[in-house]
């Protein structure tokens, strides 16, 4: 771990201002239906109040355009924090100003403190130098812990460590960078990459720094189709992004050239209609030119489980079907079925976030993967090969 971590950090009776991601979904009543960013916080949490410090929770909470908004409130996850914690953690409707200021010089060791959404205030995400001074008054040291905004350089993950001589990565958020960056520097081989989802646009820099990488590729969701249509293959009304089957010839060119196999699926599943009632099973050379594809088949099913069961470390983005309808999510239930067996037999697993992870939760299998990342469009990014401001600005060790 190239960066300052919280381990290195002396809390005792410290303020610690800690980015947390507690962007949790809410449902119409303001309940939280799912609390796994909250869990995944309290190691860092813990850690800085069993050391006698006092903790400044900053998070933000939807897209609220930069002024209160009632239903976005960090309230409920407070309430939350306070149930998981076993204790009491205070909440404040503000997270910048003189009352604030008041109640954190209040604080005694041990106290936890949550402050109301970050982007109530519009210099949040315009990543306002002021803004980020007054959130920096509040507190002696930082920790990002919040890996999935770490790819956003606002002023709660970039513009606020100016102000702070020690910034320093929290226990997610050191484990993320952790696993994702071992994959990329250096996997346990063979290294498979699957990469599923609607489009191929969105991951074009994670193929291209990939090939560089892995040993092979396995490729489904709709993204498959372009490839597939780049082939010369008929694909009916598939997804397709016309646009891009130069891009994707190229790669299966470049995959080729530097002796990479990329797996494409052989067979799918089809309909007439997403709601209609006739599905079948083809090979994806006789897809009827009105017809949609929907999710792998049997063969493809059976092939890329094969190649898995190889493998020594996966990274698997993008579901690889339309899993969110019963019928269309065999294919993603699969392979996450066969990475929770190879994870039992000591293979490195890591999923990207988003639609992958609540596909992996909804399979069951949410326990069984080395490493399910919390941030979708932050694990795209590092698999990109980008710098993420937020892991920028951690101090070196």
């Amino acid at each position: 771990m190239p960066k300052l971590t919280i381990d290195d950090l002396e809390l005792e009776g410290k303020k610690v201002l800690i980015r947390v991601d507690f962007n949790v979904p809410l449902d119409d009543q303001g309940k939280i239906t799912d609390d796994r960013r909250i869990k995944s916080t309290l190691p860092t949490i813990e850690k800085v109040l069993s050391q006698g410090g006092k903790a400044i929770l900053i998070s933000h909470l939807g897209r609220p355009k930069g002024k209160p908004d009632p239903k976005l409130s960090l309230r409920p996850v407070a309430q939350r924090l306070s149930e998981l914690l076993g204790k009491e953690v205070v909440f404040l409707p503000d997270c910048i100003g003189e009352e604030v200021e008041k109640r954190v010089a209040e604080l005694k060791p041990g106290d936890c403190l949550l402050l109301e959404n970050l982007r109530f205030h519009p210099g949040e995400r315009d990543n306002d130098r002021r803004f980020s001074r007054r959130l920096a008054k509040l507190a002696d040291l930082y920790i990002n812990d919040a890996f999935g905004t770490a790819h956003r350089a606002h002023s709660s993950t970039y513009g606020v460590t100016r102000y702070f001589s020690q910034r320093a990565a929290g226990y997610l958020m050191e484990k993320e960078l952790s696993y994702l960056g071992k994959a990329l520097t250096n996997p346990g081989r063979p290294f498979v990459a699957v990469l599923g989802g609607a489009k191929i646009s969105g991951k074009i820099d994670v193929i291209a720094n990939l090939l560089r990488k892995v040993n092979s590729l396995l490729i489904g969701g709709g993204m498959a189709y372009t490839f597939l249509k780049a082939q010369g293959l008929e694909i009916g009304k598939s997804l397709l992004e016309e646009d891009k089957l130069n891009l994707a010839h190229n790669l299966l060119q470049n995959a080729k050239d530097r002796g990479i196999r990329i797996y494409l699926p052989s067979d799918c599943l089809i309909v007439k209609e997403i709601d209609g009632d006739e599905v079948k099973t083809v090979s994806v050379d006789a897809i009827p030119s009105d017809w949609i594809a929907v999710d792998i088949g049997p063969k493809t099913i059976e092939h890329f489980s094969a190649h898995l069961k190889e493998a020594k470390t996966v990274v698997w983005n993008g579901p690889l079907g339309i899993f969110e309808k019963k019928r269309f999510a065999q294919g993603t239930m699969s392979i996450a079925e066969v990475l929770a067996q190879i994870t039992q037999e000591g293979a490195t697993t890591i999923v990207g976030g988003g639609d992958t992870a609540a596909a992996v939760q909804k399979a069951g299998y949410g326990d069984k993967m080395s490493h399910i990342s919390t941030g979708g469009g932050a694990s795209l990014e590092f698999l990109e090969g980008k710098e993420l401001p937020g892991v920028k600005a951690l101090t070196d060790k």
